[in-house]
């Protein structure tokens, strides 16, 4: 089992909902931090015929059981029964309970116009297994194909877990809860979306491939991000001395359905998508540490109308970061930074790749291998 590096509050103490994709870990993480929580799951079929009739039961039986603000309330996959947020928000305000409401997605609960409790509620975000989780440990090459997925990337057979998860999230997450009329047209727009991880969305050209409409391709993307399986990296936005350009980048939550859905088979060093799924990596971690250690931070990434670009700079450009599955960096890899650096002098700049060991070049970019970079990441020492 990994030590997880979400921070949860204590029991009793903050109501919050958790987010996050399907098999993140994030009923393991809430079993592990309230063992003596008041537990409702609604994944069991009669717990959620019971709720999805009478929402009230739940304020009924916790009054029944006397509430004791000392222990935390888990509802788990809350918006299967969004109702219950009227019944949770009523035992917030009156018995002064602390719930953690946890799911896979929080759209069904806005299109609904669900109480989302008027900002009493903090939100939290569960991620897949990052290098910081699994430790000494960590095999880049087996996150890479399997994914980050806790179950999948240690499993023997990532590929057969990998398809049925993609088929689950169709089945359940997508058809289950009404998100689409088209769902073969879904499932060959999710293929299509694949093949344009890491790289800026063109919804025209998506929706051209799928045989949709644009505003159809772009209410996909949505769904994709609604639901967490992707996420959408910006472009950075402040002026600059030239102007800057490109559209949304949109990463998937996990490389390894990246990987099935894109058909890449195995990923090997020096292949093109195996670089494709180092960026995917690079991105995960430095997300995932943004969220967890909740920075006041933007992560985006820099471009300008020539094409030339850098992966992703952090804040105001404090920290530039390019991603590079090479053994050894070469002025090429470098040249983005360094046109980055004429427009922000003064920038921290990086590549991180899979040279044996770290260097810096005589204008100050650091060439950092994979391993010490997500080493380096959660020590605190790079973000």
């Amino acid at each position: 089992m990994f030590e997880r590096m979400l921070s949860l509050p204590e029991s009793g103490t903050e109501t919050f909902f958790l987010w996050g994709p399907r098999q993140a870990g994030k009923s393991t993480l809430l079993k592990l931090h309230y063992p003596d929580g008041v537990w409702v799951d609604l994944l069991k079929a009669d717990e959620f015929r019971r709720y999805v009739a009478r929402p009230e039961l739940l304020r009924e039986e916790l009054e029944a059981s006397g509430p004791d603000p000392s222990r935390q309330v888990v509802i788990d996959e809350i918006q299967k029964v969004p109702a219950l947020l009227d019944e949770v928000h009523w035992l917030i305000e009156n018995r002064g309970l602390c719930f953690a409401l946890c799911g896979s997605s929080a759209r069904k609960v806005r299109r609904g116009g669900a109480n989302l409790l008027g900002g009493r509620a903090i939100r939290y975000e569960m991620r897949g297994l990052t290098a910081g989780e699994v430790g000494d440990a960590f095999d880049l090459d087996r996150a890479l194909n399997h994914g980050y997925l806790p179950g999948i990337y240690e499993s023997a057979r990532p590929r057969q877990l990998l398809d049925a998860y993609i088929a689950d999230y169709l089945r359940e997450e997508v058809a289950a809860e009404g998100l689409v009329r088209n769902l073969p047209a879904f499932s060959g727009f999710l293929d299509a979306a694949a093949l344009s991880d890491g790289d800026p969305v063109n919804y025209s050209n998506i929706a051209r491939e799928c045989g949709v409409s644009g505003p159809t391709a772009k209410s996909y993307f949505d769904i994709l991000t609604d639901t967490l399986l992707a996420r959408w990296l910006p472009r950075w936005q402040r002026r600059a001395k030239r102007r800057l350009s490109g559209a949304p980048k949109l990463y998937f939550d996990d490389v390894g359905v990246v990987n099935r859905l894109a058909r890449r088979g195995e990923l090997e060093r020096g292949s093109d998508v195996y670089g494709k799924a180092f960026e995917n990596w690079v991105f995960h971690e430095l997300s995932a540490f943004i969220s967890y250690r909740d920075l006041d931070e933007q992560l985006a990434y820099w471009r300008l109308p020539s094409g030339i670009e850098v992966d992703f700079v952090i804040g105001d450009m404090r920290l530039a970061i390019e991603a590079k599955s090479t053994a050894n960096a070469t002025r090429k890899h470098l040249k983005g930074l360094r046109t980055l650096a004429e427009e922000h002098p003064g920038v921290r700049r990086m590549v991180v790749c899979l040279e044996p060991r770290p260097r810096r070049t005589d204008d100050g970019i650091d060439i950092v291998p994979a391993t010490d970079f997500a080493h380096r990441l959660w020590q605190g020492d790079i973000a």
